[in-house]
């Protein structure tokens, strides 16, 4: 375990108590494939069974490293292996009973959100794939807890068009089934390519077929200590000057992450797995990624240089984390989720943030179009057709890029969608007034890239 100077500690209370670090989760990752039954019935069973023994001291053992190291730890999290592996054998209309069972086991072990209710079909579908995919909407809206994803793409494999089609329907239906809560069902659901294993943060966690049986990863969130560290740099210092002061931040934060991640795993006895330092903004104000940027010297996030400021806070973030541990991992960058950071929101009010630019953004950042609520009647085509753009980034450049696309019924561009809590709440998005659904209808699969031949 690292050693801590007097001086790393003291810097460290400081971070917590003026410039709003912690720990945005703790996440336990479990493998449920032994949990396999013919019986969806039986299954459930097994699954409520294992993860409240597997779990069960989760919560008290954060809570207590929490109290020790009086840094604050905002989530408790667990994420399964993708369920349409675990209910591969039943043969039921709908795994649906599943997520009440995940969602039940989350409640009564106090976990705020449970992922790994989804599927990988970047080449393909099986017919237990297929299932899951079906049964997202019910899934989805009738749990609290229960987070879906889907892998639609890979940059070796490409992407699979038909699934991306059948995702924008049930986005669709989605935010149908909980219409008058903005379509919050979606906030729950993301689409991508080149899904990690081993992500931390919700709503795409998963625990990968290449996991052990049980691991803790962390994932850090530092926009407040990066932005003081910004506001403690000299007007005149160079943009080497600023990548140097995220990069020394960046090491400092992910020493916290990986101590507390280690000491769970040890008091729990599982397998310690990774620090995701990805840069995770909330609604409050001065722990936005935005306000990073404009700290940089944009007038607005969005603006001309915006994409160029990203790509410097992000890089110098890996090579800080790099530097203070070898168990980095996760996404590891920054995200721009619309509806979950201030200086995003204050960006789209002021017209400086369009879809366009934010697909620009994330060709550099560590993930893809978050948390977008669009308007309620944007067809299910042209959800697909978003959908496949930012997925052709993650493909062509070798990077995991997501989506959460919000359609909020009976809502347009302008108005305000709520979806309370770290969901936030932003202004609507307009789309593209022209079509793309021919395109998306000619389904199949866009070939992988020349750059996937790298053996």
């Amino acid at each position: 375990m690292p050693i801590y100077t007097p001086e790393e500690i003291l810097e460290t209370i400081r971070m917590v108590q003026i410039e709003q670090l912690d720990i945005r989760t703790v996440t336990m990752g479990i493998h449920l494939a032994d949990c396999a039954d013919v019986n969806l019935e039986r299954l459930c069973r097994k699954v409520r069974r294992k993860i409240k023994r597997v779990a069960g001291r989760l919560v008290d053992t954060v809570d207590a490293v929490q109290n020790e190291f009086g840094v604050p730890i905002v989530n408790r999290r667990i994420a399964v292996t993708p369920a349409s592996l675990v209910t591969a054998p039943c043969r039921s209309d709908s795994v649906a009973p599943l997520a009440r069972a995940l969602d039940e086991a989350a409640a009564d072990l106090g976990i705020d959100f449970l992922g790994g209710f989804g599927a990988l079909v970047h080449k393909g579908a099986t017919e237990a794939d297929q299932r899951l995919i079906r049964s997202l909407p019910e899934a989805l809206a009738c749990t609290q807890r229960v987070c879906g994803f889907v892998n639609l793409a890979s940059t070796k494999s490409g992407i699979n068009m038909d699934a991306v089609l059948e995702m924008g329907h049930v986005v669709k239906a989605c935010a149908q089934r909980t219409a008058r809560h903005d379509g919050r069902a979606c906030c729950k659901l993301v689409v991508f390519a080149n899904a990690v294993e081993d992500n931390p943060f919700m709503a795409g966690a998963f625990h990968g077929i290449g996991e052990p049986e049980c691991t803790i990863n962390v994932g850090v969130s530092g926009p407040g200590v990066v932005r003081a560290a910004m506001q403690r740099l000299s007007p005149d210092a160079d943009l080497g000057e600023v990548a140097e002061a995220v990069k020394r931040t960046a090491f400092k934060i992910t020493r916290v992450g990986e101590l507390v991640g280690r000491t769970v795993s040890d008091r729990i006895g599982a397998t310690f797995g990774i620090v995701d330092l990805s840069l995770a903004p909330t609604p409050s104000v001065a722990d936005s990624v935005a306000e990073i940027l404009e700290l940089m010297g944009l007038e607005r996030c969005g603006t001309h240089g915006t994409i160029a400021a990203l790509a410097l806070l992000v890089d110098a973030v890996k090579k800080g984390g790099a530097m203070a541990s070898s168990a980095v991992g996760g996404l590891s960058g920054a995200f721009i989720p619309v509806s979950e950071d201030v200086g995003m929101i204050q960006a789209v009010q002021d017209g400086a943030m369009s879809l366009s630019k934010l697909e620009a953004m994330t060709s550099v950042c560590s993930v893809g179009l978050d948390m977008v609520p669009l308007p309620g009647d944007t067809p299910a085509e042209t959800l697909a057709a978003i959908m496949a753009d930012e997925i052709a980034i993650g493909v062509i450049n070798n990077k995991t890029t997501g989506l959460r696309l919000i359609p909020v019924p009976g809502k347009k561009a302008g108005d305000i969608a709520e979806f309370g809590g770290l969901l936030g709440r932003a202004p609507i998005m307009p789309v593209n007034r022209f079509h793309a659904d021919e395109f998306v209808a000619r389904g199949g699969r866009i070939p992988a890239p020349i750059k996937s031949l790298n053996n």
